[in-house]
């Protein structure tokens, strides 16, 4: 089993909406791999801003680390990803990364979240715990 780095970020806008994506039939968060070079803090800016076309983003706290197993084209995964709180002012416009195979990306009020959360990934409801504590 081959073993991959992450890292991304639950962002929250100055209305208190949180950056959601939409990618392979389920909501997500953004995130993706470490580079060669980066740090994690590094990492979880860069694939926020590359996977949702979003700049001007304050780091805050890390919030939590999951782990994951995943096959892809017949090679086992097991992939870490480090979470990192952040913030960004107003509630700019996001566009998503298409080639990463993201459908959509908004800003969505907790309400709705929550509601949708029970049909996200464990590691991602994992994240939405630790975030809001």
């Amino acid at each position: 089993m081959k073993a991959l780095t992450a890292a991304g970020g639950w962002v929250k806008n100055g209305r208190g909406e949180i950056l959601w994506i939409y990618r392979l039939g389920h909501w997500d968060l953004p995130k993706g791999k470490l580079e060669s070079g980066e740090n994690m803090e590094e990492c979880a800016l860069r694939e926020v801003e590359e996977e949702c076309g979003l700049g001007g983003l304050k780091l805050g706290r890390k919030l939590t680390e999951t782990v994951h197993e995943y096959e892809q084209n017949g090679e086992r995964f097991v992939k870490t990803t480090h979470w990192y709180a952040m913030e960004v002012e107003g509630a700019p416009e996001v566009s998503p990364q298409t080639e990463e195979g993201i459908e959509w990306v908004r800003w969505v009020a907790e309400p709705e979240w929550r509601t949708a959360l029970a049909g996200s990934y464990a590691t991602i409801q994992e994240v939405a715990a630790a975030a809001t504590l």
